[in-house]
């Protein structure tokens, strides 16, 4: 959608920020019209670099005063649609403010701007003996992070993006700058503003700064792997595991055509079956030595075909780096194929159930694919693929995954666990939250944004 203005769209947008910092080339504007998901592109009319939260600010207070739609662009690694600018308009990269603007070592704190990227600013705090433990596996920004509230492999442990935020700088949609929470790890004062614009997908605000928990960089750590005959059998030893106390610090489940494709790709000695990845951080190595057979002896009550544990820093390193790039093995696997990445998450005491009507759904529309999951979090993904010109074959697909998601919220769970709402969930939502909750977040959404120039056409639709 192409937005038509009366003046000169990016001659206006120069003296807000500098001509060298705003393009209407086809090349920049393709580079944002779409993210890693499998939904179409859609070009924006024209892209801005701001350096400043005050340049963040006149931008803003220029795109709410002429009606024009204001999408926010952190790395562009997400696969829900999420920055898509499907009104056209504005897209706003972030990436230039990408600074470590604070380091509070004896607060386990960090001031950043929204486009400092999550690998290379734990690269800096890891000098310090400190990171930031959610962890997407994309080398995502944490502009992005916040917005889509972004977990993954250590969520188990540490909790997602959401749990580890004390505080943001925001800019409205008609520019003016508020400041939200404080450095204090216990805040009481008012209403959290703070949790209100994460996870928000940059249609309640714009991100400009934020001040994040930081940890310790475990001392001691050990991964382990487990095979299983059956993603059911990983399944029910995954909630054991949880339900034991041991605390894990990432419990990934791969199931066999996972673990076949990212074995092409890699050295790894793995059964190709169903597989647990897990991880285990302590204090010192004797704490380890207690932990690991209790959750092998827990493995083997459940079938584990073969069980590796304390594998060396080189191994595990290769273990992780599979996993976070199996959704990359899984695209180089299936070349030219479209593709579904499904997202729902429950309690993990209904985990196994969720992963066997998964299993059971796949077989019965005839589907390729595998499931990939943050088995420690209840959190469980299934990659399917199809051919592209394959109308039947794409109908299965989004049945498959209106499905999985009817599943996971008869089992008191969500729709998303961790990739938003984007394109694709806003469906669901009445179903979870109940027509009341989502017309108070229409209401909210008015309030903040009454133009509804910030990302629209996500979360809430229309």
């Amino acid at each position: 959608m192409t937005v038509t203005h009366a003046f000169d769209l990016q001659g206006e947008l120069a003296t807000l920020l500098a001509p060298d910092r705003v393009s209407t080339s086809p090349s920049e504007r393709n580079l944002h019209a779409r993210d890693q998901s499998a939904y179409p592109a859609a070009m924006p009319d024209i892209v801005v670099w701001p350096e400043s939260t005050e340049e963040v600010s006149r931008v803003a207070r220029f795109a709410n005063e002429h009606r024009i739609p204001l999408t926010p662009w952190g790395a562009g690694t997400s696969i829900e649609g999420n920055p898509i600018p499907v009104r056209g308009g504005i897209v706003m990269d972030m990436r230039r403010m990408n600074r470590i603007l604070a380091i509070h070592e004896k607060d386990f704190q960090v001031t950043v701007q929204p486009g400092v990227l999550y690998k290379d600013m734990n690269k800096v705090l890891g000098r310090l003996g400190l990171f930031f433990p959610p962890d997407p596996g994309a080398n995502a920004s944490i502009g992005g992070m916040l917005a889509n509230n972004a977990a993954g492999t250590r969520t188990v442990r540490y909790g997602a993006t959401r749990d580890n935020v004390l505080a943001l700088e925001v800019v409205l949609a008609d520019g003016q700058i508020i400041r939200t929470g404080s450095r204090s790890v216990k805040q009481s004062a008012g209403y959290d503003l703070t949790h209100l614009f994460v996870g928000s997908e940059g249609t309640l605000g714009i991100i400009t700064e934020a001040t994040l928990k930081l940890y310790p960089l475990p001392s001691h750590f050990s991964a382990a792997t487990a095979a299983f005959p059956t993603v059911e059998a990983a399944a029910d030893a995954v909630f054991e595991i949880i339900a034991s106390g041991l605390e894990p610090t990432a419990l990934e489940l791969l199931d066999g055509t996972a673990i076949a494709i990212i074995q092409e790709e890699t050295d790894l000695s793995l059964e190709p079956v169903p597989n647990l990845f897990m991880e285990f951080s302590g204090v010192s190595e004797a704490a380890l030595a207690e932990t690991l057979p209790l959750v092998e002896e827990i493995c083997r009550d459940h079938g584990c075909l073969a069980y590796r544990a304390g594998v060396g820093r080189n191994e595990r390193a290769r273990l992780w780096e599979a996993r976070h790039s199996t959704f990359e093995a899984h695209l180089r696997h299936f070349p030219g194929q479209s593709y579904v990445v499904t997202d729902a998450s429950v309690p993990i005491s209904h985990y196994p159930r969720l992963v066997a009507a998964a299993h059971r759904l796949m077989e019965e529309l005839d589907l390729v694919g595998s499931i990939v999951s943050h088995a420690g979090d209840g959190n469980m993904h299934v990659v399917v693929f199809y051919p592209p010109d394959d109308e039947a074959a794409r109908a299965r697909v989004l049945d498959f995954n209106d499905r999985l998601v009817q599943e996971a919220l008869s089992l008191q769970g969500t729709v998303t666990g961790e990739h938003g709402v984007g394109l694709g969930k806003q469906k669901f939502m009445e179903r979870e939250h109940g027509a009341a909750a989502l017309d108070l977040m229409r209401r909210l959404k008015h309030l903040l944004d009454p133009n509804h120039i910030l990302n629209p056409g996500k979360v809430l639709g229309a």
